[in-house]
This record gives structure tokens, C-alpha cells and sequence, in this order.
């Protein structure tokens, strides 16, 4: 009887939240990422909002009634523009390619609702720009899917550098590089259209440019070197080959404003690197080291006088890191890439309930997209451009 009581305890606390249901355009691998997550969130965090997955949109109705069946939609259809008018959707949840963004966006600001979308916010500067300046006149709450960064060990790094542990920053270096796009024959993808945007620099290339802001602020100028490696690749079915006119792998040089400097790689043709996401911070005091691939731990090395007992030491996640707690109560039982979604749609729904806004709202990822057209330009012209 007791666990009766607590279970309609809370059945009554989960129906005292307020619902706001959510509308997802795109069912791929972040599509279900995204599902995943709103549907975990309310269970991790206690949240004065309930998300409710009511519409799923995909490029037809077959795919979308499949996806929503699939993932725990009420309904489905095969026009993002009907979930954007439907007036039961609250929240207007972007996954589809990188070309669709913008529109998808500006019609949602347009209808006055918040927006939540991948990353890139767009395939260039200007139009990210369009979308920022629409969404903060409108005052709509909007959160890009840079989750990486809301790892608890990232917030510790940030913690440490701006405290001044590691004392004065003298460098960083970062890469971001994995092998989904090794295999010459693997067919021409939405990926490799354009239109769109860059290529590696900016699908996984963000990432890392967006933690280097995130842990160092602002970079203020750079020189890059952006590779189209394999130059065509055969058409989906058969029937030929097409040119590939985006990066394959790109290397910048930085500048920050802070007046350190930097080095980032990107690349998605990195034989048997998975998720290569990595950065080292060297400072006057110390350094610090992350890899994805081992992302509940952080490397710290303290400068001390006796050079006898110097050495990295490893600091593993646990409930001293918020909020990793919410997860699990023991340390270095570890959290894992669906949990920092998870962490990331937290985030959201606290902004939407008059929380502070996110990191990554639509205008930090317009500045990380102004970095990707800065090393575009760079890589053409061959020399250092600055960004104001």
C-alpha cells in the first residue's frame, strides 16, 4: 500500500506540471536522440514543465507515421510546415538537414514558438544571423544542440580556467576527427550538398570550435587550411558519381581574444577514430586533458615545485560534478552520450519556464558559425582574417 502511495503521489505531481508539447522535424539519428531525451527528462530532473511528444514531421507521411510510432509521437506528418501552424504544438524541435534549419526556424519565431535545433544553426553566417536577430526580436527562447558541452567535466574545466587554477592560459589545442566518411564508394549524402553549408569544419568541425568559446571565449582571428580530399562520390542507386564541393578535413591556426592561441582539426575521414573529440588547455599553473572517448574523466596536471612528484592525475565524474548526481548517486560509475541530451533539454525547459537561457542559443551558435566562414575565407585567400 505504501508504493501504491507513492506511485499516485507521483502521478498526481507529474500531472500538476505544465505540459508543453513538443513538435520534432526529423527522425534520424538525432531525431531519436532528441525523443530519447524529452522523454527522460521529467524521470532525471524535477522540472516545472512536462514535455508531452505530441507531432513528429519527416520528409513523407509513411516515414513519419513509422518514426512517431516508433519513438512515442501522438501523431505524425509528412509537412513541417503543418507541425509549425499545428496550434498543439508548444515547442518547435529542429533535426532534418542542415538546409531546412533556417526555414523551419524563421517559421516557427514566426508563429511565436520556441525553437530548439541541431547544429549548424545554418550553412552560413548570414542567414544564422537572420534566425538570431528574428528569435531575439520576437524574445523566443531558443537552445542549439552543442551537448558536448554539457558535460560535467566541461564544467569543471570551465570552472578551473576561469578561477585562475590553471593560471594564465598559454595555448590550446583541439580536434575533432572520426571515420564516418572514410570509404570512397559510401554514396553523395545531404552531407556533401552545398547548399547547406561546409562540410567536416562545420558538422562535426562546431563542436569543437563551439567548446574552445565555451572554455576560452571569443576568437578574435585565424588561419586555416580546408581539404576536399575525395573529389566525387557515386549517387545514391547507382547511376553515376557527383563532385563533392565541401571540406573533408580542415586545420586552424587561432587567436583568441583573451590572448592566447590555439590549434583545432577536423576531419571525417580519420581511420578508426570514432569519436576523436579532444582538447588540451596548457596554462602557467597547470594543464588540462579530455577525450569523448573517455568523457567521465578529466587529465589534471598542477605545477608544483618538487618536479619529483609532478604528473597528470585523473579526476573522475561523479556526484561532486552537478549533475551527474541526477543520474547516478556513486562516482565513476559513469553518464553516457544520452544523458548529456538529456542534460542539454533540462537546459531548455528551465529557460522556458523563465530559467536563465541556455549557452548555446541560436546567437552563440551564429558566432561559432562566423568562425567556420572565417576559416572558409582563409583557406581561399590563403592568409589571416580577423573577426570583429
Amino acid at each position: 500500500m505504501a508504493n501504491s502511495g507513492a506511485m499516485q503521489s507521483m502521478c498526481l505531481g507529474d500531472a500538476m506540471k505544465k505540459p508543453v508539447r513538443i513538435g520534432l522535424v526529423g527522425s534520424g539519428f538525432m531525431g531519436r536522440t532528441h525523443a530519447l531525451g524529452f522523454r527522460t527528462v521529467g524521470g532525471v530532473f524535477d522540472l516545472a514543465l512536462a514535455p508531452v511528444l505530441e507531432v513528429l514531421a519527416d520528409a513523407n507521411e509513411d516515414l513519419a507515421r513509422g518514426a512517431a510510432a516508433r519513438l512515442g509521437f501522438a501523431r505524425s506528418t509528412g509537412d513541417w510546415r503543418a507541425l509549425v501552424a499545428d496550434p498543439a504544438v508548444d515547442v518547435v524541435d529542429i533535426t532534418a538537414p542542415n538546409l531546412l534549419h533556417a526555414p523551419i526556424a524563421l517559421a516557427a519565431i514566426a508563429a511565436g514558438k520556441p525553437v530548439y535545433c541541431e547544429k549548424p544553426l545554418a550553412p552560413t553566417a548570414v542567414a544564422a544571423l537572420e534566425m538570431v536577430e528574428a528569435a531575439e526580436r520576437a524574445g523566443i527562447v531558443t537552445q542549439v544542440g552543442f551537448n558536448y558541452i554539457c558535460n560535467p567535466m566541461l564544467a569543471l574545466a570551465h570552472e578551473m580556467i576561469a578561477s585562475g587554477e590553471l593560471g594564465q592560459i598559454w595555448s590550446f589545442r583541439g580536434i575533432h576527427a572520426e571515420d564516418f566518411m572514410i570509404d570512397r564508394q559510401s554514396p553523395w549524402t545531404w552531407r556533401l550538398d552545398p547548399a547547406g553549408g561546409a562540410g567536416a569544419i562545420a558538422d562535426i568541425g562546431s563542436h569543437i570550435i563551439g567548446i574552445a568559446r565555451f572554455l576560452l571565449g571569443p576568437i578574435s582571428a585565424l588561419c586555416a587550411d580546408v581539404e576536399t580530399v575525395i573529389p566525387e562520390r557515386p549517387l545514391p542507386g547507382g547511376g553515376g558519381s557527383r563532385a563533392v564541393e565541401v571540406d573533408d578535413q580542415a586545420r586552424m591556426l587561432l587567436r583568441f581574444a583573451r590572448g592566447c592561441r590555439g590549434v583545432i582539426e577536423t576531419s571525417w575521414l580519420s581511420s578508426g577514430r570514432k569519436m576523436q573529440l579532444e582538447f588540451e588547455v596548457i596554462g602557467e599553473k597547470g594543464a588540462l586533458v579530455f577525450s569523448q572517448e573517455r568523457f567521465n574523466e578529466l587529465r589534471y596536471y598542477k605545477v608544483e615545485r618538487d618536479g619529483s612528484r609532478n604528473g597528470f592525475r585523473t579526476i573522475l565524474a561523479g556526484p561532486e560534478h552537478p549533475p551527474y548526481g541526477a543520474f547516478c548517486i556513486a562516482g565513476g560509475h559513469q553518464i553516457g552520450f544520452n544523458d548529456l541530451k538529456v542534460i542539454e533539454i533540462r537546459n531548455f525547459l528551465e529557460a522556458l519556464a523563465g530559467g536563465p537561457r541556455p549557452f548555446a542559443d541560436f546567437r552563440e551558435a551564429y558566432e561559432v558559425q562566423r568562425v567556420i566562414d572565417a576559416a572558409l575565407e582563409s583557406s581561399r585567400a590563403q592568409r589571416w582574417v580577423t573577426l570583429d
